[in-house]
């Protein structure tokens, strides 16, 4: 099979996106006063794995409408360009490709969980086994988007 013209693997977008990306490890996630954490994870995962208390749930199909400053389907903590955006996944590697759109949007602060929950519930910082139902409904207007 040839690949065409132009095309990438998965492994060459994730290598480019981590490129642009200042990752950061679960304790500096953790220890970052202006981080708003952002679990993209689906329900099933955070039900089966816990979650991080307070961290906002928007799963990826919706995130970046709820994170665009210019969208009107943003969350109210979507207040400008300058959000410090902190995206978690399971492992890490959704959620680098998660913040690097984030920061084609214009979030230049966005960036990642280095090793997701994962890693973050491995350094023995503070998870709950309690799922948080769907916290942000998807928005009519946006569903035919996902």
């Amino acid at each position: 099979m040839t690949r065409p013209a132009g095309a990438r693997s998965v492994d060459q977008i994730l290598d480019d996106a981590r490129a642009r990306l200042v990752r950061l490890t679960p304790a500096q996630a953790h220890a970052e006063p202006d981080a708003l954490l952002i679990d993209i994870r689906p329900a099933a995962q955070r039900a089966a794995e816990g979650e991080i208390p307070d961290a906002l749930i928007i799963e990826r199909n919706v995130l970046e409408w709820r994170l665009d400053p210019e969208s009107d389907a943003r969350i109210r903590e979507a207040t400008g360009y300058d959000v410090r955006a902190v995206v978690f996944c399971s492992e890490g590697y959704t959620s680098s490709l998660a913040a690097a759109a984030l920061q084609d949007l214009g979030l230049a602060r966005a960036t990642d969980i280095d090793g997701g929950f994962v890693a973050w519930r491995a350094a023995n910082l503070p998870t709950a086994r309690t799922v948080t139902p769907q916290a942000l409904p998807a928005d009519p207007a946006v569903l035919g988007r996902s």
